[in-house]
Order: C-alpha cells, then sequence, then structure tokens
C-alpha cells in the first residue's frame, strides 16, 4: 500500500481552516478582547483633548495587543497541549512548523482586526482622523508590538505546563503589564519607575505605536525604541521556542 504524504500547503491551508474555525466557535472570548481597548476609547473621548490622539489610539491599540498575547494565544496554547491535541498533530504526517505557524497566521489576523477597529472607532468617536501613511504605518508597528506579547506568552507556555497556572501567570502579568504600565509613564508611580515603564515591553511597544500615527513625530528615541521591540520579540520567541514541550510530561 503506497502512503500519500499531504503537500505542505494542503496541511497548512487545513490547520488554518480548523484554527479559524475554532477561534469562530470560542468567538465570545475574542469579542472581550476587542471590547476592552473600544470601551477604554470610548470614555477617554474627554482626555482626546488634553492628551492628543496618538495618546489614546496608541494606549488603546497597546492594551489590545497585550490581551491576545497573553490572554488569547497563550491560554489557547495551554488548553490545547493539556488536551492532547498538539500531541496527535505531531503524529500526523505533517511538519511541525505548519501547527504554529497556523496559531501565528489567526493571532496576526486578530491584531489587525483590533488595530483596524481602534481606528474606525477613533474616527467616528474621537474624531481622530489619520492620514494613510499614519493608518498603514501604525498598524505595521502594531503588528510589530503585537509580535512582542506573542513571544511573551510563548515563553511562559514554554516555562509552565500547567495550564491553571499559565492561565493565572498571565492574567497576573496582564494586570501588571496594564496598571503598571498606565499609570508608570504618566508619573503617577514616580519618575524612577517611569523610566524603567518607558524602555519595558509595554512602554517601546506603546512609544513606536503612537508615533508610527503620525509620522512626522518619528524621532531618533522612536527608533530606538523600536531596536528594543524588536529585540524583546526576537528574545521571548527564541526561548519560548527553546523551552516549549509539545505535551505536559
Amino acid at each position: 500500500m503506497k502512503n500519500t504524504i499531504p503537500a505542505t500547503a494542503a496541511v497548512y491551508t487545513s490547520l488554518l481552516r480548523a484554527d479559524f474555525t475554532t477561534l469562530w466557535r470560542n468567538r465570545r472570548a475574542a469579542i472581550l478582547v476587542f471590547l476592552v481597548p473600544v470601551v477604554i476609547l470610548i470614555s477617554w473621548k474627554g482626555i482626546v483633548d488634553k492628551m492628543g490622539g496618538a495618546f489614546a489610539l496608541s494606549m488603546c491599540i497597546t492594551i489590545g495587543l497585550t490581551a491576545i498575547g497573553l490572554m488569547g494565544y497563550t491560554i489557547s496554547i495551554a488548553r490545547d497541549r493539556d488536551k492532547g491535541i498538539f500531541q496527535r498533530l505531531r503524529v500526523a504526517p505533517v511538519p511541525s512548523w505548519t501547527i504554529m505557524a497556523s496559531r501565528i497566521t489567526v493571532q496576526i489576523a486578530m491584531i489587525t482586526a483590533l488595530t483596524l477597529l481602534v481606528f474606525i472607532v477613533g474616527a467616528n468617536v474621537d474624531k481622530v482622523v489619520l492620514t494613510p501613511a499614519g493608518y498603514i504605518f501604525g498598524l505595521l508597528m502594531a503588528l510589530a508590538g503585537g509580535a512582542v506579547y506573542l513571544g511573551l506568552g510563548q515563553m511562559i507556555v514554554g516555562l509552565i505546563k500547567n495550564p491553571e497556572a499559565v492561565n493565572a501567570t498571565t492574567r497576573l502579568v496582564y494586570f501588571a503589564f496594564i496598571m503598571i504600565g498606565m499609570f508608570g509613564e504618566l508619573g503617577v508611580l514616580g519618575e524612577s519607575l517611569k523610566q524603567i515603564v518607558i524602555w519595558s515591553p509595554f512602554g517601546t511597544v506603546k512609544r513606536i505605536v503612537s508615533d508610527s500615527l503620525y509620522p512626522g513625530t518619528w524621532s531618533q528615541h522612536t527608533s530606538m525604541a523600536l531596536l528594543v521591540t524588536i529585540g524583546y520579540a526576537i528574545v521571548f520567541t527564541v526561548l519560548g521556542i527553546k523551552w516549549f514541550r509539545w505535551n505536559t510530561k
């Protein structure tokens, strides 16, 4: 009997279809991820005049990216690993990289949808209208920032095997990033912590997204923040891949 190995492209397409189907079936969780930054953006309508449209949009996009990478991607990977889904996929005649590539593609689609949604709400509710270059550049920087949180999520799920512990850890990290990041950058928690926050993953992602919305404000400091952001993404991803195990044993 002749065994026919499916083409890699066909395998990837099938996995991608299955992952998008799973996302649709769990759409309530996805809606919540989108809802938080949108609600914050709407409630910050009065802050736009004081802090500027770039501040409001970039903060909401950064919060959404954190939720996608930590609350969405990490928890789903831990859950599927605990159920043995990855182990069953690995015994099939499919390249291992297609399994994770499909998951990453879904997250990229989520990041794109979130960013566009924030842009739409910002334009219609807060009257923050950007140039075409601002929208395109902002989306690209959002994708770069999303890579940081996906890498961080991969590192967490690589370090921790128990899905309940992963859930608790991601929620704690998410809360710390949001609360310390938001208040720390404003200087409410002290000047020393403010400097730490500025160069933290939260601070650098917010900076590159904020300045990309108005390309004319891009500076040397922003370029440095972009380099640091890329560095975070590389380090988190490399460690996440190194430590990741396909099963909980």
